[in-house]
């Protein structure tokens, strides 16, 4: 395997191209659940959908491509230091937030009781509420890649892409969106020297990497607008080019950092935002449709994706220095104790 690059290995670095691919993955993702929920609730589609159509080939690969591509940082430590950093970690917020999820749509509506807690936060863990399901993933792409970093990188990709042309749909979500989706993560870890490279050569060459884009759009949109863009093989490739866009869309922003800075700051707590907008989407939602002058649904659907992003971010900083943190921070009782801090093989 290829050596990662410098600023993969060290640590030392913090890549701000990346926080802004990151950050446009979470608002992306907000975005369509904000849409979705208004549109239902409206009983119509307003302006965005078309956005959203649009996004639907790279919007869920590009958030797996970037999330696998500091795996070189972690991925030569010991098992017990992964499964604490990567498994552990997850399932602390994936139960946790699943519990909140659990009293603020069950509970609370007279659903369901307190007795029944318990047991729907343990269910999570293999059927999880629908907004959770990616850090429910994250664990199980970290696992398998620990166990396949010795195989060879055509091997693993090629078996992963075949996954994801199969388009298996056995019903059993957790299942399908694994073959649909591991691919990506691999993808971000094994290629992640191209990846960084692509990134260099778009701040390198910004006139011909802003056509690209345009070029790009053309592609997606086309096949999206024809109704070709899901199938076998085509999904694949469109996904890889929308999260190779991403790619470079991040690291034009990153040259005008002042511009997008709160892109950035998005991208940097992407987690934070993933966990919690579901309270914030479903609460202005219900006002905005309720109270609001405006009744079209488009506009409708931005408020609620800004409340919905905004909202968490808010909360962080409001409970961050509270013994309320363990909203967003696993307590250090619940972590495994460690020595010196290991580095990672180069």
């Amino acid at each position: 395997m290829a050596a990662a690059p410098a600023a993969i290995s060290t640590g030392a670095t913090r890549i701000d191209w990346a926080d802004y691919g990151k950050g446009m993955c979470i608002v992306f993702v907000v975005l369509m659940h904000s849409t979705f929920g208004v549109e239902h609730a409206m009983g119509r589609e307003g302006f965005v959908h078309a956005a959203i159509d649009f996004m639907t080939p790279f919007r869920i690969p590009d958030f797996f491509l970037l999330s696998g591509l500091f795996v070189s940082r972690v991925i030569e430590r010991d098992w017990r230091d992964v499964l604490d950093r990567k498994v552990v970690h997850f399932l602390y917020f994936l139960l946790l937030w699943a519990g909140i999820a659990f009293l603020v749509k069950d509970v609370a509506t007279g659903q369901a009781t307190l007795v029944q807690l318990p047991v729907a936060m343990l269910q999570s863990i293999v059927d999880p509420p629908g907004t959770l399901w990616f850090i429910q993933m994250l664990p199980v792409f970290f696992i398998v890649a620990k166990a396949t970093r010795r195989l060879p990188v055509a091997l693993v990709l090629g078996a992963a892409a075949a996954l994801e042309i199969a388009h298996i749909d056995t019903g059993i979500f957790v299942v399908d969106q694994f073959c649909a989706r591991l691919v990506f993560f691999l993808v971000g870890w094994r290629l992640s020297q191209q990846i960084f490279e692509r990134a260099a050569w778009a701040q390198a060459h910004v006139g011909t990497a802003l056509a690209a884009l345009a070029a790009w759009a053309l592609v997606n949109g086309g096949a999206v607008a024809l109704g070709v863009s899901a199938w076998p093989v085509i999904s694949l490739i469109l996904a890889l080019m929308g999260a190779f866009a991403v790619v470079t869309a991040a690291a034009l922003m990153a040259k005008w950092d002042t511009l997008f800075a709160p892109l950035r700051y998005c991208g940097r707590n992407t987690l934070i935002i993933y966990l919690a907008f579901f309270l914030f989407m479903a609460a202005s939602r219900a006002a905005l449709i309720r109270f609001s002058p405006i009744q079209d649904p488009g506009l409708i659907s931005l408020l609620v994706a800004s409340v919905a992003v905004v909202g968490p971010l808010l909360l962080h900083l409001l409970v961050r220095n509270t013994p309320a943190k363990f909203l967003f921070v696993r307590p250090e009782a619940l972590k495994r104790a460690r020595g010196a801090r290991l580095q990672p093989a180069e």
